[in-house]
């Protein structure tokens, strides 16, 4: 669904209220502020709506790109939330799982944090952030939840091991073995940059999409005007699935 920012109110699903443990991923692996990364305002009020209807223990986990700590990056971001349990990608135990898929796309399985599968209700929420003609909605945030050390390539930092497998595909296959019950892209403000990751300029589009990953992906894209392919991937991946 997507909803004009100034009428949008978060409402918890149902399933929210019987979860033992909820987990939250923000979009929070570099130092920038929103809209680049997740705000502190939308994610204070996801925590908060949640806390009013469950009494879950509510985890918020974020790994970096350079494999550092997350923890300065949530100081900077000012997510400073109370009883709330803030992780680190690269502390955690991580446990290897199988691509549900008959016939993975690229990945047959992904190393994640163990808290992930101990989890009843997972919510992404990302902002809406495009790089040239492509963009970086719910589903790409799903990728900093894999430890670093167990992809980069040689010394370099970041995921590049997986690059040779063709990053639409990954993606695609990222979806399908983490299958996060909910996601939110905070497009109140939208970055774009033409080339360069962490120089672009900020645009005011107003709006806030919220619902099943693949849909609310496709919605932000269809409105941004931008690359899908590792949605059409999805899309094929379920109809395999189906069938």
């Amino acid at each position: 669904m997507i909803y004009e920012a100034s009428q949008y109110v978060f409402q918890p699903p149902p399933l929210v209220s019987r979860a033992h443990k909820i987990l939250i991923k923000p979009n929070a692996s570099y130092p920038y502020p929103y809209p680049f990364s997740t705000s502190r305002e939308i994610l204070g009020t996801v925590i908060d709506k949640v806390k009013q209807v469950s009494d879950a223990d509510i985890i918020v986990l974020e790994g970096t790109a350079s494999g550092e700590s997350v923890y300065p990056i949530y100081k900077s971001l000012g997510y400073d939330f109370q009883r709330v349990l803030m992780l680190d990608v690269k502390d955690c135990i991580w446990v290897e799982i199988e691509n549900p898929l008959p016939h993975p796309f690229a990945v047959a399985t992904f190393w994640v944090p163990n808290v992930v599968l101990s989890c009843d209700f997972l919510i992404t929420i990302s902002s809406l952030r495009t790089v040239g003609n492509h963009a970086f909605l719910s589903i790409k945030n799903l990728l900093s939840l894999l430890p670093v050390s167990k992809y980069k390539k040689e010394s370099d930092s970041g995921w590049g091991s997986l690059d040779e497998f063709g990053w639409d595909k990954v993606y695609a296959d990222l979806y399908f073995t983490l299958p996060f019950d909910l996601a939110i892209i905070d497009g109140r403000k939208k970055f774009s940059a033409p080339d360069n990751l962490f120089k672009g300029k900020t645009e005011c589009p107003g709006k806030i999409f919220e619902g099943e990953p693949y849909e609310i992906d496709r919605e932000a894209s269809e409105m941004l005007g931008v690359d899908r392919q590792y949605l059409d991937i999805i899309k094929t991946g379920k109809s395999e699935l189906e069938n």
